[in-house]
């Protein structure tokens, strides 16, 4: 099943040229790097385009606003699946996603799981240099979804997927709003209510060295607001 990984950049000069690298050990024959770009102001736009010369397999979509994380995957997403892609991941590109553990989230959604995450929450996952206090905000934001959504999944928040293209054409991407982190929580559960198998694999999840973390209080609090409003839409649509 081929696959493309799909790359959201901005402002990521110091790090892009070095995943695509990571990746290129790992990818199979037909597989595909996808960087999806925001207007980096950095001058990230301009390696990944040299690095598609350099490299057939890597391809550049460019978007002219930065408009959050959610819209630059489902752009993604969408370009992925007209170019024929059978399994389409979302990783970070800041290493925060070891692309060794590529493989196996692959490995999982061929032997049959359509949404593989690669999940810091179930038994082997670990956040090895992250203090208490960020655990715990962590680890709470994602119990707070769970509970208000009823949900298994015990990574909602976490951005290391693999999709099947089914899954994709089926929850509707047209119908997302999230724009940021909360997209990862909200493309989980359109996908698990929807009757898709999902499987969760232990990662280790490790902080940036290069370039500055896109998270912002704005992310946050939109997380916060937007796993009601999901609730009650997925209520609203069962009466």
């Amino acid at each position: 099943m081929h696959a493309t990984i799909c790359l959201p950049t901005y402002n990521e000069r110091e790090n892009l040229e070095r995943m695509v690298e990571a990746l290129s050990g790992v990818l199979r024959e037909g597989d595909r790097i996808l960087v999806i770009d925001d207007g980096s102001p950095d001058g990230t736009g301009e390696i990944a385009d040299r690095l598609a010369k350099e490299r057939p397999y890597v391809g550049v979509l460019h978007r002219q606003v930065k408009e959050g994380l959610g819209p630059a995957y489902i752009a993604g997403f969408r370009h992925a699946l007209a170019e024929g892609a059978e399994l389409v991941l979302e990783m970070d590109c800041d290493f925060s996603h070891d692309p060794a553990d590529v493989p196996r989230l692959i490995a999982e959604a061929e032997a049959g799981a359509d949404l593989v995450i690669g999940s810091r929450y179930v038994p082997g996952g670990t956040i090895p240099n992250w203090g208490v206090v960020r655990r715990a905000i962590s680890a709470g934001g994602n119990l707070y979804a769970r509970l208000i959504l009823g949900s298994r999944i015990r990574d909602l928040t976490g951005g290391f997927k693999c999709f099947r293209r089914t899954v994709l054409e089926t929850i509707n991407l047209d119908a997302i709003d999230a724009r940021g982190y909360a997209f990862q929580i909200e493309n989980a559960y359109r996908t698990a209510r929807a009757g898709f198998r999902v499987t969760e694999i232990p990662i280790a999840f490790v902080d940036r060295e290069e370039g500055k973390s896109k998270m912002s209080r704005t992310i946050v609090a939109e997380a916060f607001w937007y796993v009601p409003l999901l609730r009650l839409r997925a209520i609203a649509r069962q009466l």
